[in-house]
Order: C-alpha cells, then sequence, then structure tokens
C-alpha cells in the first residue's frame, strides 16, 4: 500500500502560483499512475491532472489546461501539480491519488480508479 503526504498549499492571490508537491512512500511509487483532483466546500471531488507511470503521457481537465503542469521525478518518489495563472476558482483542497489500473484518456478521471489518497492541502485564491 502506498501512503501519500501533500504539501505546497497556502493562500495567494489571483494570477499567482503554487507549487504542490506529493511523497509518495511504502510501495513502489513507479508502478502507479498518479492523479491529482480538488474539493471544493460543498462541491463533488473533481479531476484536475493525471500523469501516467513513465511520466510520457499527462492529462488535464479543460479548466486548468494550460495553467496548471503535472510532473512526476520516479527517483525522489514525488509527483509535482505546477498551477500557474491561479484563480478564485482554483480554491480548494488538492488531493494526490494512486491508481494501479487506470490507465486512459477516461479512466485517469474516475476517483474509482484510484485506491490510495493523501489527506489534502488547502489552496485559497483570493481575488
Amino acid at each position: 500500500q502506498v501512503l501519500l503526504v501533500e504539501s505546497g498549499g497556502g493562500l495567494v492571490q489571483a494570477g499567482d502560483s503554487l507549487r504542490l508537491s506529493c511523497l509518495a512512500s511504502g510501495s513502489a511509487f513507479s508502478v502507479y499512475v498518479m492523479g491529482w483532483f480538488r474539493q471544493a466546500p460543498g462541491k463533488e471531488r473533481e479531476f484536475v491532472a493525471a500523469i501516467n507511470r513513465s511520466g510520457g503521457n499527462t492529462y488535464y481537465a479543460d479548466s486548468v489546461k494550460g495553467r496548471f503542469t503535472i510532473s512526476r521525478d520516479n527517483a525522489k518518489n514525488t509527483v509535482y501539480l505546477e498551477t500557474n495563472n491561479l484563480k478564485p476558482e482554483d480554491t480548494a483542497v488538492y488531493y494526490c491519488a494512486a491508481s494501479s489500473t487506470a490507465g486512459g484518456f477516461l479512466s485517469v478521471r474516475r476517483t474509482t480508479e484510484y485506491s490510495a489518497w493523501g489527506q489534502g492541502t488547502q489552496v485559497t485564491v483570493s481575488s
């Protein structure tokens, strides 16, 4: 079982950037597809971005495409989410997640494909 710990959240102004990190431990990191999801108050958890095992394929929600970048360093057991030009509507708790089954455009977007989740990191964007 992989354990995930996010960091890097904070309170920023609109237009600012944040780099979120997710450190994995307890299992072979490179076997997992990694995803980032977010959940705003009163809303369902939604897909943000995902990256395949090698880092060669990335997937994004339309709402963040062109502003967010997901990457991974398998030597450091870490996945990153670079968030640029943040908007107030990006305010949410951001979660990283690991999947051993997800493998395509649709499946990486489903929360049910992910078996391990971090505790989340809060991102608050003021206008």
